[in-house]
């Protein structure tokens, strides 16, 4: 959205988050089309209808023959895919029918410290000796994905040469068949870890089965074939949707380059749509809103489109309709940089990481006109981005590390991040600890206000997400602001409400020339609860990175230094501001200390308001 936005006012539940069963076809080329803003538009925004925001899409398996549905629901019963294709010829041994040419580039640093001996993940080095993977080996979630997803293949494979590539990967599956002798027992056989590592191994199988040492091959081979065929029993059991995708991204590539796959490749082809239809919604986000999330998807449809190329065999329609889907709400999440701000756990993701990932996709596309399907607000104004969270907290069964971010927002200018949130939460056990996982996912660890140094949003001790947030109400005009005009955005939400009686309410609004944000942030009375006394609040500013802030001396407002000189300055009609300490995570696990301005005091039960200046000085 930017400054030429028209009206738009809607209310965003979690109810319409989470609402089931309805049914679409895949997006056709025109309807894909209004999703991506074209050279004509000239960054006028469409608005989103109300009954489209935030609804889960379904999609249709591929056609297929009265034969193939056959073969595909004998699959489903149980009955093996030999005894369907050859029902009295003895089944083939595994093999491997194509190689597949690698489409995503791994990190070349990790895989240079794999061929070193030990794995690098997040900035944490861990000899391989160090490193239990079997069913007892307490892994941090970073850890666990690397090291029982394989996705360390694709850091190495970008390492080097396949013979200098190939003595280490051995040595890992060796070590790991070792480790992990029974089926279905331990972390390794989460199905999301399941889907990773069936994927990763089908698509760089050169590294595994290309070696001189025979047994370890048909060792490799025969694992391959039972891990699908667990896979077909498990897929459903997934802990969420997204892991559910990759489990059938998973079971389609064994279907495809494995022996006698056809039945396994019709039955994941009509599980994948089902699952990405429960796992997407109509605009093509995610309903975790996370984009790390929506990048590991991208990641997983991209390998799996590789193996219908390795099969040269024509991958569906549904391959396609939904890389063009996810691509462009992800780019609506660019700051000036190019990278990608911190949203529901994930870092702050690279511009280079990102690019790499859409180059990978084929998918040329604008960002997004409208976020707000997704959940996410952007107005720009020449170099300034203001994005905002307007959404309730995703639900439990989407969300891995849900935040109780509503109302937050980030601001930068050009390639500078004035304003942001802490971020990392799904990143944590590496250089992130563990230990403030919980808080990361705190309000405030966000650029919002917090009541009674509670959470909008109960975070629980299990990482799911409790009361709170329930609806959130938003309008998005364009306003007369002195000699110029401004994008005004205006959200409230009732995460307060039952606590203290009281309605957040926030207001921003950008100039069209990007150079002043004005803000404020409003508490308004609910209903008959809470009128008398005070409650405690602080409104967070979390400054990005090489940022140079200092407190006036009047307490009023503070300075802001950016790397480049220019000078910024933050006033508010408070009592004060204060500056104090905070962090924030890149999008490859690594802490950053920043500083955070702080806005606190009393509020009245009856309601307040609290306005705030960040305006571009010169």
């Amino acid at each position: 959205m930017n400054a030429h936005s028209a009206e738009l006012s809607r209310k965003v539940s979690r109810e319409r988050l989470e609402k089931a069963g309805q049914m679409a076809m895949p997006l056709g080329a025109e309807q894909r089309e209004d999703l991506i803003e074209s050279e004509e538009d000239n960054g006028r925004t469409e608005d989103l209808a109300p009954d489209r925001a935030l609804v889960i899409t379904d999609f249709s398996p591929p056609a297929a023959s009265p034969a193939d549905r056959l073969m595909r629901l004998a699959f489903s019963l149980g009955v093996s895919h030999s005894t369907i294709v050859a029902p009295f010829r003895k089944p083939l041994r595994p093999r491997l029918l194509a190689t597949v040419e690698a489409p995503l580039e791994g990190d070349r640093a990790a895989g240079m410290a794999l061929r070193a001996g030990h794995f690098y993940i997040h900035g944490v080095k861990a000899p391989f000796a160090q490193v239990d993977m079997g069913p007892l080996g307490n892994l941090s979630p970073p850890f666990e994905r690397v090291v029982q997803g394989f996705t360390w293949l694709q850091d190495l494979s970008s390492s080097g040469l396949l013979h200098q590539c190939r003595p280490a990967c051995e040595r890992l599956v060796a070590a790991w068949l070792d480790a992990n002798p029974v089926m279905g027992k331990g972390p390794a056989w989460r199905v999301e870890n399941v889907g990773l590592r069936l994927l990763n191994w089908l698509v760089h199988a050169p590294l595994l089965i290309s070696g001189e040492d025979r047994a370890l091959r048909h060792r490799v081979l025969g694992v391959m074939a039972d891990t699908a065929r667990w896979l077909d029993r498990n897929v459903r059991k997934a802990d969420d949707r997204l892991g559910e995708v990759i489990g059938w991204c998973a079971i389609i590539a064994a279907g495809l380059l494995l022996p006698e796959g056809k039945p396994r490749r019709l039955y994941g082809e009509a599980g994948l749509a089902k699952a990405l239809g429960e796992a997407v919604g109509e605009d093509g986000g995610l309903l975790s809103r996370s984009p790390d999330a929506q990048m590991q998807a991208i990641a997983s449809l991209v390998d799996l489109r590789a193996c219908y190329e390795a099969a040269e065999r024509e991958a569906p329609q549904l391959l396609s309709t939904m890389l063009h889907m996810l691509v462009p709400p992800l780019l609506a999440l660019t700051h000036g940089d190019g990278g990608i701000g911190n949203w529901q756990g994930s870092g702050a993701i690279k511009a280079s990481r990102l690019a790499k990932l859409i180059e990978a996709s084929g998918v040329r596309a604008r960002p997004l006109k409208d976020p707000s399907g997704w959940g996410y607000q952007r107005v720009t104004a020449r170099k300034a981005t203001l994005l905002v969270d307007g959404a309730p907290p995703p639900h439990g069964k989407h969300a891995r590390h849900g935040c109780a971010s509503t109302l937050a927002f980030e601001f930068s200018h050009g390639e500078h991040r004035l304003i942001v949130n802490c971020g990392g939460a799904a990143l944590a056990g590496g250089q992130v600890p563990v230990r403030i996982e919980q808080g990361l996912r705190a309000t405030a660890a966000h650029s919002t206000m917090v009541l009674g140094d509670a959470n909008s949003t109960a975070v629980m001790i299990d990482g799911k997400l409790g009361a709170g947030v329930g609806e959130v109400e938003i309008d998005t005009r364009q306003v007369q602001l002195g000699n110029g005009s401004a994008t005004r955005i205006e959200a409230s939400h009732d995460g307060y409400a039952s606590r203290f009686g009281l309605v957040h309410r926030r207001i921003l609004m950008l100039r069209d020339d990007g150079h002043e944000l004005r803000g404020e942030d409003v508490l308004v009375p609910s209903g008959r609860k809470g009128k008398r006394g005070k409650v405690p609040f602080a409104i967070r500013f979390h400054l990005g990175r090489n940022i140079e802030a200092k407190v006036a001396d009047n307490g009023k407002g503070a300075s802001l230094l950016l790397p480049d000189g220019s000078l910024w300055q933050f006033m508010t009609g408070a009592e004060g501001v204060t500056l104090e300490e905070s962090l924030w995570v890149d999008g490859n696990g690594r802490p950053h200390p920043v500083q955070q301005l702080v806005i606190e005091g009393f509020a009245s039960r009856g309601g307040g308001n609290f306005a705030w200046l960040l305006k571009r000085m010169g």
